[in-house]
Protein backbone atom coordinates (compact mmCIF):
# COMPACT_ATOMS: atom_id res chain seq x y z
CA UNK A 1 0.00 0.00 0.00
CA UNK A 2 0.86 3.33 -1.04
CA UNK A 3 0.76 6.69 1.27
CA UNK A 4 1.31 10.44 0.00
CA UNK A 5 1.63 12.89 2.91
CA UNK A 6 1.21 16.55 2.07
CA UNK A 7 2.56 18.83 4.95
CA UNK A 8 4.47 22.15 5.88
CA UNK A 9 6.98 19.80 7.47
CA UNK A 10 10.59 21.71 6.90
CA UNK A 11 13.27 20.03 4.78
CA UNK A 12 16.47 20.71 4.24
CA UNK A 13 19.70 19.77 1.73
CA UNK A 14 22.90 18.45 3.37
CA UNK A 15 25.71 19.35 1.40
CA UNK A 16 26.47 15.84 0.68
CA UNK A 17 22.94 15.92 -1.14
CA UNK A 18 21.30 14.23 1.30
CA UNK A 19 17.70 15.68 2.68
CA UNK A 20 16.81 15.42 6.17
CA UNK A 21 13.28 16.91 7.72
CA UNK A 22 11.74 18.23 10.98
CA UNK A 23 12.51 15.22 13.44
CA UNK A 24 9.42 14.58 15.16
CA UNK A 25 7.96 14.38 11.95
CA UNK A 26 10.55 11.95 9.70
CA UNK A 27 10.36 9.53 12.97
CA UNK A 28 7.07 9.30 13.07
CA UNK A 29 6.89 8.52 8.65
CA UNK A 30 9.72 5.91 9.44
CA UNK A 31 8.07 4.18 11.55
CA UNK A 32 4.60 4.50 9.45
CA UNK A 33 6.90 1.81 6.99
CA UNK A 34 6.04 -0.85 8.97
CA UNK A 35 2.22 0.41 7.72
CA UNK A 36 2.93 1.09 4.16
CA UNK A 37 4.85 -0.07 1.55
CA UNK A 38 5.98 3.08 0.19
CA UNK A 39 4.97 6.81 1.57
CA UNK A 40 5.55 10.04 -0.70
CA UNK A 41 6.10 12.65 1.24
CA UNK A 42 5.02 16.34 -0.38
CA UNK A 43 6.59 18.81 1.72
CA UNK A 44 8.50 22.12 1.79
CA UNK A 45 12.81 22.06 1.03
CA UNK A 46 14.51 25.00 2.48
CA UNK A 47 17.74 26.63 1.38
CA UNK A 48 18.74 26.99 4.94
CA UNK A 49 21.23 24.91 6.81
CA UNK A 50 19.60 22.51 8.70
CA UNK A 51 19.24 22.51 12.40
CA UNK A 52 20.93 19.48 14.64
CA UNK A 53 17.19 18.04 15.44
CA UNK A 54 17.06 17.46 11.76
CA UNK A 55 16.82 13.85 11.11
CA UNK A 56 17.10 11.69 8.06
CA UNK A 57 14.64 8.98 6.26
CA UNK A 58 15.74 5.37 7.50
CA UNK A 59 14.33 3.53 3.94
CA UNK A 60 14.64 4.65 0.17
CA UNK A 61 11.22 3.50 0.49
CA UNK A 62 10.29 7.35 1.83
CA UNK A 63 9.98 9.38 -1.00
CA UNK A 64 10.54 13.39 -1.21
CA UNK A 65 8.66 15.61 -3.18
CA UNK A 66 9.44 18.90 -2.58
CA UNK A 67 7.52 22.07 -2.38
CA UNK A 68 8.72 25.58 -2.10
CA UNK A 69 9.04 27.08 1.06
CA UNK A 70 5.46 29.28 1.73
CA UNK A 71 4.25 30.54 4.99
CA UNK A 72 5.02 33.41 7.48
CA UNK A 73 2.80 36.12 8.96
CA UNK A 74 3.48 39.02 6.89
CA UNK A 75 0.82 40.72 3.52
CA UNK A 76 3.65 39.55 1.08
CA UNK A 77 4.14 35.70 2.78
CA UNK A 78 0.32 35.40 2.61
CA UNK A 79 0.21 36.61 -1.14
CA UNK A 80 3.00 33.95 -1.99
CA UNK A 81 0.77 30.93 -0.64
CA UNK A 82 -2.11 32.04 -2.81
CA UNK A 83 0.74 32.58 -5.55
CA UNK A 84 1.92 29.22 -5.84
CA UNK A 85 -1.41 27.76 -5.69
CA UNK A 86 -1.21 26.34 -9.08
CA UNK A 87 2.32 24.74 -8.46
CA UNK A 88 1.30 23.47 -5.43
CA UNK A 89 -1.65 21.37 -6.48
CA UNK A 90 -0.09 20.31 -9.48
CA UNK A 91 2.59 18.69 -7.75
CA UNK A 92 0.07 17.33 -5.07
CA UNK A 93 -2.02 16.06 -8.22
CA UNK A 94 0.96 14.59 -9.40
CA UNK A 95 1.57 12.54 -6.57
CA UNK A 96 -1.42 11.37 -5.53
CA UNK A 97 -1.49 9.25 -8.96
CA UNK A 98 1.03 7.18 -7.34
CA UNK A 99 -0.73 6.63 -4.12
CA UNK A 100 -3.43 4.37 -2.75
CA UNK A 101 -4.29 6.69 0.20
CA UNK A 102 -2.92 10.17 1.33
CA UNK A 103 -2.82 12.30 4.83
CA UNK A 104 -2.58 15.52 4.87
CA UNK A 105 -1.85 17.75 7.66
CA UNK A 106 -3.08 20.84 8.91
CA UNK A 107 -3.19 23.78 10.03
CA UNK A 108 -0.49 25.16 7.62
CA UNK A 109 -0.59 28.36 5.23
CA UNK A 110 -1.54 26.06 1.88
CA UNK A 111 -4.31 24.47 3.27
CA UNK A 112 -6.84 27.32 2.58
CA UNK A 113 -6.66 25.84 -0.85
CA UNK A 114 -5.50 22.24 -0.57
CA UNK A 115 -8.43 20.95 1.74
CA UNK A 116 -10.95 22.25 -0.71
CA UNK A 117 -8.76 20.50 -3.72
CA UNK A 118 -8.86 16.90 -1.55
CA UNK A 119 -12.46 17.13 -0.63
CA UNK A 120 -13.88 18.11 -4.16
CA UNK A 121 -11.84 17.11 -6.72
CA UNK A 122 -9.83 14.17 -5.17
CA UNK A 123 -11.68 10.51 -4.93
CA UNK A 124 -8.89 8.42 -3.46
CA UNK A 125 -9.14 7.34 0.13
CA UNK A 126 -7.15 9.60 2.97
CA UNK A 127 -7.64 11.16 6.11
CA UNK A 128 -6.61 14.54 7.70
CA UNK A 129 -4.38 14.86 10.76
CA UNK A 130 -5.05 18.48 12.70
CA UNK A 131 -2.23 18.90 14.77
CA UNK A 132 -3.20 22.15 16.66
CA UNK A 133 -5.28 23.22 19.57
CA UNK A 134 -8.63 22.20 18.01
CA UNK A 135 -10.78 24.15 20.30
CA UNK A 136 -8.80 27.35 19.86
CA UNK A 137 -11.21 30.18 20.77
CA UNK A 138 -9.74 32.91 18.32
CA UNK A 139 -7.36 31.23 15.94
CA UNK A 140 -5.63 32.95 13.15
CA UNK A 141 -8.35 32.88 10.05
CA UNK A 142 -6.72 30.90 7.96
CA UNK A 143 -6.81 28.46 10.83
CA UNK A 144 -10.31 28.80 11.91
CA UNK A 145 -11.44 28.09 8.34
CA UNK A 146 -9.43 24.79 7.63
CA UNK A 147 -10.83 23.90 11.02
CA UNK A 148 -14.44 24.93 9.57
CA UNK A 149 -13.53 23.26 6.55
CA UNK A 150 -12.72 19.72 8.18
CA UNK A 151 -15.96 19.86 9.70
CA UNK A 152 -18.15 20.11 6.71
CA UNK A 153 -16.02 17.08 5.00
CA UNK A 154 -17.08 13.42 5.37
CA UNK A 155 -13.40 11.72 6.07
CA UNK A 156 -11.99 10.72 8.73
CA UNK A 157 -9.63 13.84 10.84
CA UNK A 158 -7.65 12.98 13.38
CA UNK A 159 -7.03 15.56 16.31
CA UNK A 160 -5.75 16.19 19.85
CA UNK A 161 -8.27 15.94 22.61
CA UNK A 162 -11.81 14.98 22.41
CA UNK A 163 -14.06 18.21 22.66
CA UNK A 164 -18.07 19.07 23.25
CA UNK A 165 -19.84 18.37 19.91
CA UNK A 166 -17.25 16.96 18.02
CA UNK A 167 -18.63 15.50 14.88
CA UNK A 168 -18.42 11.61 14.31
CA UNK A 169 -15.64 11.57 11.97
CA UNK A 170 -13.25 13.61 14.23
CA UNK A 171 -11.31 11.40 16.10
CA UNK A 172 -9.34 11.94 19.45
CA UNK A 173 -5.49 10.43 18.40
CA UNK A 174 -2.43 10.71 20.20
CA UNK A 175 0.80 11.87 18.42
CA UNK A 176 3.54 9.41 18.71
CA UNK A 177 7.32 10.22 19.72
CA UNK A 178 8.48 6.80 21.59
CA UNK A 179 9.35 3.30 20.72
CA UNK A 180 8.93 0.45 22.84
CA UNK A 181 12.45 0.22 23.67
CA UNK A 182 12.58 3.31 25.25
CA UNK A 183 8.96 3.24 26.82
CA UNK A 184 10.58 0.21 28.83
CA UNK A 185 13.91 2.12 29.69
CA UNK A 186 12.15 5.20 31.02
CA UNK A 187 10.00 2.64 33.06
CA UNK A 188 13.41 1.00 34.68
CA UNK A 189 14.67 4.71 34.76
CA UNK A 190 11.58 5.88 36.71
CA UNK A 191 12.19 3.01 39.86
CA UNK A 192 15.66 4.80 39.87
CA UNK A 193 14.85 8.54 40.17
CA UNK A 194 15.02 10.34 43.57
CA UNK A 195 13.46 14.22 44.32
CA UNK A 196 14.76 13.88 47.74
CA UNK A 197 17.77 15.95 47.00
CA UNK A 198 18.82 17.47 44.37
CA UNK A 199 16.44 18.56 41.35
CA UNK A 200 17.21 19.31 37.96
CA UNK A 201 14.88 21.26 35.84
CA UNK A 202 13.93 21.23 32.05
CA UNK A 203 12.22 22.65 29.24
CA UNK A 204 12.43 21.79 25.72
CA UNK A 205 11.01 24.10 22.90
CA UNK A 206 10.93 27.63 21.30
CA UNK A 207 12.53 29.80 23.42
CA UNK A 208 9.53 32.44 23.12
CA UNK A 209 7.70 34.36 26.04
CA UNK A 210 4.55 32.92 25.11
CA UNK A 211 5.83 29.24 25.53
CA UNK A 212 6.71 30.48 29.13
CA UNK A 213 10.37 31.18 29.32
CA UNK A 214 10.91 34.34 30.82
CA UNK A 215 7.84 32.93 33.14
CA UNK A 216 10.08 29.85 34.30
CA UNK A 217 13.15 32.11 34.97
CA UNK A 218 11.19 34.56 37.10
CA UNK A 219 9.28 31.70 39.01
CA UNK A 220 12.91 30.27 39.54
CA UNK A 221 14.59 33.45 40.14
CA UNK A 222 12.16 34.17 43.16
CA UNK A 223 12.79 31.17 45.21
CA UNK A 224 14.49 31.94 48.43
CA UNK A 225 18.29 31.25 48.88
CA UNK A 226 17.71 27.40 50.74
CA UNK A 227 15.16 26.45 48.45
CA UNK A 228 17.13 27.72 45.41
CA UNK A 229 20.16 25.32 47.12
CA UNK A 230 18.17 22.43 45.77
CA UNK A 231 18.22 22.72 42.44
CA UNK A 232 20.64 22.12 40.32
CA UNK A 233 20.70 22.70 36.82
CA UNK A 234 17.91 24.17 34.78
CA UNK A 235 18.04 22.86 30.99
CA UNK A 236 16.74 25.03 28.13
CA UNK A 237 16.50 23.26 24.45
CA UNK A 238 15.64 25.02 21.54
CA UNK A 239 16.23 28.48 20.19
CA UNK A 240 14.13 31.60 18.96
CA UNK A 241 14.73 35.46 18.17
CA UNK A 242 14.18 36.26 22.29
CA UNK A 243 16.94 33.78 23.50
CA UNK A 244 19.52 36.63 23.92
CA UNK A 245 16.87 38.11 26.64
CA UNK A 246 16.66 35.08 28.29
CA UNK A 247 20.17 34.95 28.70
CA UNK A 248 20.28 38.39 30.34
CA UNK A 249 17.80 37.74 32.51
CA UNK A 250 18.94 34.41 33.43
CA UNK A 251 22.79 35.72 34.78
CA UNK A 252 21.33 37.13 38.20
CA UNK A 253 19.33 34.77 39.05
CA UNK A 254 21.45 32.70 41.51
CA UNK A 255 20.82 29.69 39.90
CA UNK A 256 22.58 27.53 36.79
CA UNK A 257 20.89 27.53 33.59
CA UNK A 258 22.21 25.90 30.65
CA UNK A 259 20.89 27.14 27.13
CA UNK A 260 21.52 24.22 24.85
CA UNK A 261 20.38 25.45 21.18
CA UNK A 262 18.64 22.85 19.38
CA UNK A 263 19.86 19.41 20.31
CA UNK A 264 19.23 15.82 18.42
CA UNK A 265 16.78 13.87 19.73
CA UNK A 266 19.25 11.27 21.66
CA UNK A 267 20.62 14.20 23.32
CA UNK A 268 17.58 15.61 24.39
CA UNK A 269 16.39 12.27 26.03
CA UNK A 270 19.45 12.37 28.23
CA UNK A 271 18.31 15.81 29.51
CA UNK A 272 14.97 14.35 30.69
CA UNK A 273 17.16 11.00 31.97
CA UNK A 274 19.07 13.80 34.21
CA UNK A 275 16.34 15.60 34.88
CA UNK A 276 13.11 15.48 37.32
CA UNK A 277 10.76 18.10 36.46
CA UNK A 278 9.89 19.36 33.55
CA UNK A 279 8.19 22.26 32.46
CA UNK A 280 6.28 23.96 29.67
CA UNK A 281 4.07 27.17 31.59
CA UNK A 282 2.87 27.85 28.10
CA UNK A 283 0.62 30.02 26.61
CA UNK A 284 0.75 29.48 23.15
CA UNK A 285 -1.72 27.52 20.91
CA UNK A 286 -0.98 24.02 21.57
CA UNK A 287 -2.12 20.75 20.69
CA UNK A 288 -0.38 18.22 22.92
CA UNK A 289 3.01 18.85 22.88
CA UNK A 290 5.02 15.40 22.40
CA UNK A 291 8.20 16.53 24.02
CA UNK A 292 5.30 16.44 27.54
CA UNK A 293 5.26 12.39 26.82
CA UNK A 294 8.75 12.21 26.44
CA UNK A 295 9.72 13.92 29.53
CA UNK A 296 6.88 11.94 31.47
CA UNK A 297 8.69 8.97 30.30
CA UNK A 298 12.09 9.28 31.42
CA UNK A 299 10.54 10.03 35.02
CA UNK A 300 10.15 14.28 34.44
CA UNK A 301 6.81 15.35 36.54
CA UNK A 302 5.54 17.62 34.39
CA UNK A 303 4.51 21.45 35.34
CA UNK A 304 2.08 22.43 32.13
CA UNK A 305 -0.08 24.57 31.93
CA UNK A 306 -4.17 23.77 31.18
CA UNK A 307 -4.33 24.41 27.62
CA UNK A 308 -5.99 22.98 24.56
CA UNK A 309 -5.94 19.07 25.50
CA UNK A 310 -2.93 19.26 27.52
CA UNK A 311 -5.60 19.01 30.76
CA UNK A 312 -7.27 16.23 29.47
CA UNK A 313 -3.86 13.78 30.24
CA UNK A 314 -2.06 15.90 32.75
CA UNK A 315 -4.83 15.06 35.37
CA UNK A 316 -3.36 18.24 38.45
CA UNK A 317 -2.15 16.26 41.87
CA UNK A 318 -2.17 12.95 40.00
CA UNK A 319 -0.10 12.69 37.15
CA UNK A 320 1.58 16.29 37.73
CA UNK A 321 0.46 19.65 38.00
CA UNK A 322 -1.97 21.64 35.54
CA UNK A 323 -1.96 25.34 35.89
CA UNK A 324 -5.16 26.87 35.65
CA UNK A 325 -3.47 29.94 35.97
CA UNK A 326 -0.57 30.86 33.68
CA UNK A 327 1.93 32.98 36.18
CA UNK A 328 5.69 33.13 37.18
CA UNK A 329 4.14 33.92 40.75
CA UNK A 330 1.68 30.65 40.52
CA UNK A 331 4.47 28.53 39.15
CA UNK A 332 6.50 29.43 41.72
CA UNK A 333 4.03 28.17 44.01
CA UNK A 334 3.93 25.05 42.56
CA UNK A 335 7.42 24.78 42.35
CA UNK A 336 7.83 24.55 45.98
CA UNK A 337 5.18 22.55 46.53
CA UNK A 338 6.65 19.85 44.00
CA UNK A 339 9.69 20.41 46.35
CA UNK A 340 8.47 19.01 49.36
CA UNK A 341 6.97 15.71 47.55
CA UNK A 342 8.70 12.63 49.09
CA UNK A 343 10.39 10.20 47.21
CA UNK A 344 7.60 7.86 47.73
CA UNK A 345 5.12 10.15 46.26
CA UNK A 346 7.05 11.25 43.50
CA UNK A 347 7.48 7.67 42.35
CA UNK A 348 3.52 7.51 43.26
CA UNK A 349 2.79 10.18 40.85
CA UNK A 350 5.40 8.77 37.93
CA UNK A 351 3.56 5.05 38.26
CA UNK A 352 0.11 6.45 37.14
CA UNK A 353 1.98 8.28 34.28
CA UNK A 354 3.08 5.16 32.40
CA UNK A 355 -0.87 4.79 31.41
CA UNK A 356 -0.81 7.79 29.32
CA UNK A 357 2.93 7.56 28.36
CA UNK A 358 1.84 4.05 26.51
CA UNK A 359 -0.66 5.95 24.31
CA UNK A 360 2.51 7.88 22.46
CA UNK A 361 4.02 5.13 21.23
CA UNK A 362 5.13 4.62 17.57
CA UNK A 363 3.52 0.73 17.92
CA UNK A 364 0.39 2.02 19.74
CA UNK A 365 -0.06 4.51 16.66
CA UNK A 366 -0.15 2.30 13.88
CA UNK A 367 -2.06 -0.03 15.76
CA UNK A 368 -4.71 2.64 15.70
CA UNK A 369 -3.82 3.33 11.81
CA UNK A 370 -4.35 -0.16 10.67
CA UNK A 371 -7.72 -0.43 12.87
CA UNK A 372 -9.76 3.11 12.74
CA UNK A 373 -8.10 4.88 9.87
CA UNK A 374 -7.33 2.55 7.13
Amino acid sequence: MKLAIISHTEHYKLKDGSIVGWGPTINEINHLLEVFDTIYHVAMLHELEAPPSALGYSSDRVVFVSLPPLGGHGVGAKLKILWKAPSVISIIYNTLKKADKFQFRAPTGIGVYVIPFLSLCVKKPGWFKYAGNWNQETPPLGYRLQRWMLQQQSRKVTMNGSWPNQPTHCITFENPCLTINELEEGLRLGKEKSIASTINFCYVGRLEKPKGVERIIKALAGLSASEKSRIGVVHLVGDGKEKDYFLEISKDTGMRFKFHGFLPRHEVFEIYRESQVFLMPTTASEGFPKVIAEAMNYGCLPVVSNISSIGQYIIDGELGYCLKEVSAENLREVIRELMGLSDTQYKTILNKQRGVVEKFTYKYYNLRIKTEIL
